[in-house]
């Protein structure tokens, strides 16, 4: 299984960004995605879930009402809409996905990741 991410890059304050994480290889018929993220010198942490069976998403505190998270089941693919972006957003991205029945919010769950993609918000 591979995850490919894409889409980080420099904005300015305010601004936006979109993230695309494409799943290739699965084996597996359903699997819940997520975008997690690591800043400098701090642990991973979750951003935003999207669960396969279609439950409503779940978000961090820190991005609920600025992110949103969607998936296009038939392309395999999760999307990470960014607005507002601030400073403490800046981070390298990681997309995730597991396919098994495990705590959707715990980080240690995920079997697959994908390389990580940066987002660098300047003030």
């Amino acid at each position: 299984v591979q995850l490919q991410a894409s889409g980080g890059g420099l904005v300015q304050v305010g601004g936006s960004l979109r993230l695309s994480c494409v799943v290739s290889g699965r084996t597996f018929s359903a699997y819940d995605a997520g975008w997690f993220r690591q800043a400098p010198g701090k642990e991973r942490e979750l951003v935003a879930i999207m669960p396969w069976r279609g439950d409503r998403p779940v978000y961090s505190d820190s991005v609920r009402g600025r992110f949103t998270i969607s998936r296009y089941k038939a392309k395999d693919t999760v999307y990470l809409q960014m607005n507002s972006l601030k400073p403490e957003d800046t981070a390298v991205y990681y997309c995730a996905a597991k396919a098994n029945s495990a705590n959707l919010e715990q980080i240690r769950n995920y079997d697959y990741w994908g390389q990580g993609t940066l987002v660098t918000v300047s003030s």
